[in-house]
């Protein structure tokens, strides 16, 4: 947890280009997510020895219900944008609509104008005589004013306008503002992501009144899963073939569903599947590779591992 705060404070260090009220917001939160994260095997551990191996789901419960929370506050300040690894990851890209083009209009303006024979019939062409008068009475006027300033000033002034470049505000829209101009898509993108948000909370609170060997909890979980996945997937299908360029994923987005769906391998470490059909398929295998010299002590040690991490739910959580 130490290590997370001082490589937080190092990569957070104020720039002049990093400083928009967005930015400065979402980091104590992936912060919080990233401490809770690390906290949370404690947690589990500490409640264990005390509380037994059915109470120990309370503090579980508490502590899923906080990264929810706080996952929640970041997709809201994030301006409804999809949380890249839980949270803990900021989403800084644009999506894949913000073509070059349109980002950069107003310097590609100027550059189709420039010449002696470019003729824009709204632009301001400078080669003709209406053009330099206007451009000799611009420099006039900002000469005189150059001139009636100190030189210490104009120096002070050309230095804070090179350290202190004008910040860009980014205002966050609110839900009601994303759903209308999102539409239909912006609302299923909406849900898809709560989904997938409040799905560790529905399982640990399934699993606390259920117990651990129930098959109930486990198929919510795997049911919640698929449906948010599904839902962000449809999308991400109408996007590639009506190429609509009003709700578009970025790359790091579009790699972070595919992520999600890496995920879904964890169901097969989750009781009960695991005691009825991984662990009997595990220990079959360490029979077989047991004679092999270094295979078998290699494979003894590797399945002894994945059954003690198994026990503990956070390993095994994908939260």
């Amino acid at each position: 947890m130490v290590t997370t705060v001082n490589e937080h404070i190092i990569e957070t260090v104020p720039t002049p280009a990093h400083t928009s009220s967005a930015e400065t917001s979402i980091l104590p939160l992936s912060l919080c997510l990233t401490l809770l994260r690390d906290l949370e095997t404690l947690i589990e551990v500490v409640a264990e020895q005390l509380y037994g191996e059915d109470k120990k789901w309370n503090l579980i419960v508490l502590t899923e219900a906080a990264k929810v929370c706080v996952r929640l506050a970041a997709f809201r300040n994030t301006g409804y944008k999809m949380l890249l690894q839980g949270g803990e990851t900021e989403n800084l890209e644009h999506s894949d609509d913000s073509s070059p083009q349109e980002s950069m209009g107003h310097l590609t303006k100027p550059i189709r104008n420039q010449g002696p024979g470019a003729n824009h019939p709204q632009g301001w062409n400078s080669w003709n005589l209406e053009g330099r008068a206007m451009s000799a009475l611009s420099n006039f006027g900002q000469n005189a004013r150059t001139v009636s300033e100190p030189t210490w000033l104009r120096r002070v002034q050309q230095q804070q306008a090179i350290l202190e470049p004008p910040t860009k505000v980014i205002t966050k829209p609110s839900l009601s503002t994303f759903l209308s101009e999102k539409g239909t898509r912006g609302g299923l993108f909406v849900t898809g992501e709560i989904m997938f948000i409040l799905r560790p909370l529905i399982y640990v609170f399934l699993v606390r009144k259920y117990g651990t060997r129930s098959w109930f909890p486990w198929f919510i979980s795997l049911a919640v899963d698929l449906m948010g996945n599904s839902i962000l997937s449809v999308i991400t299908m109408s996007q590639d073939s009506r190429k609509d360029q009003h709700f578009q994923f970025s790359k790091s987005e579009k790699d972070e569903l595919k992520r999600r769906k890496l995920l879904w391998v964890l169901y097969l470490m989750r009781d009960p599947f695991f005691s009825e059909y991984t662990r009997r398929r595990l220990e079959s295998t360490q029979k077989i590779v047991e004679p092999v010299p270094v295979v078998g002590f290699f494979a003894e040690k590797l399945i002894e591992l994945l059954i003690g991490a198994q026990t503990r739910y956070t390993y095994m959580s994908g939260s």
